[in-house]
Order: C-alpha cells, then structure tokens, then sequence
C-alpha cells in the first residue's frame, strides 16, 4: 500500500462526527473532515511516514499532489502537509519545488493550510536557497489574484529569526500595507502584524523604526500586532 492508500484506509477508520461538525463549520470548510484532533492526526501519520518513505522525488511530489487534488476529507491536505514538511525529504525543498508550493497555497485558500506552508516549506526553501527563492517571494507579494499568495510571501520568514533577510521582509511588507491591492483585507493586515510582532523578538528596533516610517499606511490591527510584546 501507498503512503497516500494508507493515509485513507487510516482516515477511513473515522473519527468523532460531533468534532468533525464543529471544525467544518470553524474552517467554513466545503471538504469535510473525519474527526480527529490535531494530536490524534499527527500520531496517525507517523507511523505512515516512517513506514513509506519516497526515494524518487517525482513519486513524492505526486503523492502530495494526489492527496490535495482528490481529497474527500481536510485531513487529507494536513496529511499531504506532514509530507512535504517530513525530514527525511528536506533536500527536495529547493526552488524547484515552489511552482507545487504556490498551487497548493492558491487552491487551499484558506490560513490553516497556508500559514503552515509559508512558515515551513516555503520558509525552508528561502532560507536554503535565498538567491533563485527571493525573486519569487517578492513576486508573490504583488500578487494580483491572490491574497494568500501576498500572505504566503508576508509570513515565509516567520522561523528565519536572526538570518531574517530585512530587505525582502521590507519590501513584502511594505507591497501589502493598507494602500495596496489587498491591504485592507483581514488576513493580509494580521499578517502584516505578524511578521512584524515575530521579527520584534529578533531585532525590536527595526520593527519600531518600520512602524514610524510607515505609520501612515499601517492598518490599526498590523501596529498593534506588530507593538504587542514592545515597550513604548
């Protein structure tokens, strides 16, 4: 059986229906879901990633493909998430893999799957691979049909901490303040807030200096995200 035959026929074994109800309606989910908290899925799954490892990395990418595209239930994305973001698959994260990436983020649409795909793999690949990676960030961030693909871009350098990379978190920044296309979209201004609140643990100053220097175009909800943990 297959890493995705086994994700299902696990899936299939059911959850609890009461929760199942609940997170749908929490997610306003069109896929439904089978039932399981966050740590019952995760101890599903690791098992099923030890036992079905990919040594071809079209296989790979296929499976996380298969499992997104023909989901019947959300777990199925987490499922294909957990594989993307396994260990044992961390050189495969280059820049070869962004097109997959941004297709998974643009049908997700929706902050659950997103943020966990900006923060990890795509953050990965940045991270590792800052030259070919950064056009593409930055390409994203003006997006013009997407707002999670601007939010992806905002929130890639979540984990980067001191190798953050300030131009490139500037300029996403500032291509998503209250001003631009989506800048006064929810989950665009809370990301912009967040990136900034998160690089406030790292370097408060430049976080303090970007909010004067943009206080203008910054929503209420980014200054005050970005000033949570900050002294006056």
């Amino acid at each position: 059986m297959t890493y995705v035959g086994a994700v299902r026929a696990a899936l299939a074994e059911g959850g609890d229906e009461a929760r199942a109800a609940q997170q749908q309606a929490y997610m306003k989910s069109e896929l439904p879901y089978v039932g399981l908290g966050a740590p019952a899925l995760k101890a599903l799954l690791r098992p099923l990633l030890v036992e079905h490892r990919f040594v071809d990395r079209a296989q790979w990418e296929a499976a996380v493909l298969e499992l997104w595209e023909d989901a019947e239930h959300r777990e199925e994305w987490y499922a294909a998430i957990a594989l993307l973001r396994h260990r044992a698959y961390r050189a495969w994260l280059d820049p070869d893999l962004l097109p997959l990436l941004e297709h998974l983020v643009r049908t997700g649409a929706w902050w659950d799957v997103v943020d966990e795909i900006a923060a990890h793999p795509v953050g990965q690949v940045l991270l590792d691979h800052r030259v070919a990676a950064t056009p593409v960030v930055e390409a994203w961030s003006v997006d013009a049909d997407s707002l999670w693909v601007r939010r992806t871009a905002v929130l890639a350098q979540l984990r980067h901490r001191e190798h953050t990379d300030t131009d490139l978190l500037e300029w996403v920044l500032v291509a998503n303040l209250d001003d631009t296309a989506y800048g006064r979209e929810f989950f665009v201004r809370k990301a912009v807030g967040w990136a900034l609140r998160q690089h406030a643990r790292t370097d408060p100053e430049w976080v303090r200096t970007f909010v004067r220097a943009h206080d203008d175009r910054l929503s209420g909800l980014s200054r005050r995200e970005a000033l949570k943990h900050l002294a006056d």
